[in-house]
């Protein structure tokens, strides 16, 4: 692997080879959990800069325009987000003149190595029949996004844990078809949305599994 990505505004973000191994280990962590009997998966990043790399993605993928998906990331002035609408299109006009097309183009061209891991991590559990609980911008917008255009099937997997203060999110969110179980203005990722949205979905499945039938309860038809 290497240190960081390129520079996505005058060149390709990752090599083809550095996005693939970056997916790939994502992939290797997701079947290394699986492994060891988890049935749900979070996903969670780190990182300064990467919500625009996550809105270039989006923009790519969704046709939104970056002023509409380019939020203030961790509390950036309205000049500094200007420039980041600047970035964003430039690096998206770089891509398409480098042909980018794909998915996996456009996450190579524009995308992080997180993002490629975390889309890589998303689909192994998919195809291992596990649902996956989504965090924030970067690892629901663009790692998911990636993930569902590159394989649509991965989309029966996701649950959408909460959604941020980050503009772009709702957008993403509306382009997966999902709805989130919370909405309480966070604007952190490192898996923090999905921990707190965890002790809903346990308490439904518990409901689910253990809730007495009104035939169980001994409640005649039409007694409600």
């Amino acid at each position: 692997m290497c240190a960081g990505t390129a520079n996505l505004r005058v060149t390709a973000a990752m090599t083809e080879a550095q996005c693939q191994k970056a997916w790939q280990i994502g992939a290797g962590s997701a079947l290394h959990a699986i492994e060891n009997g988890k049935n749900l998966l979070i996903g969670g990043e780190m990182g300064i800069a990467n919500t625009t790399a996550a809105a270039a993605l989006i923009c790519a993928l969704t046709d939104h325009a970056a002023d509409e998906i380019v939020g203030l990331g961790t509390g950036i002035e309205l000049a500094a987000r200007q420039h980041k609408i600047q970035v964003v299109n430039d690096a998206l006009a770089r891509a398409k003149a480098a042909g980018a097309h794909s998915p996996l183009d456009w996450l190579r061209e524009v995308g992080g190595l997180e993002i490629a891991a975390l889309a890589g991590y998303y689909t192994a559990a998919a195809e291992a029949g596990i649902p996956i609980l989504l965090d924030g911008f970067i690892t629901t917008t663009a790692a998911a996004l990636v993930a569902v255009k590159a394989k649509p099937e991965v989309a029966d997997w996701l649950l959408a844990s909460h959604v941020s203060q980050e503009q772009g999110h709702r957008a993403a969110l509306a382009a997966l078809n999902l709805t989130p179980l919370l909405d309480l203005g966070l604007r952190l990722g490192e898996g923090s949305g999905a921990a707190l949205a965890l002790p809903i979905l346990q308490s439904a499945l518990t409901l689910h599994r253990e809730m007495a039938t009104f035939t169980e309860a001994g409640v005649a038809a039409g007694a409600m």
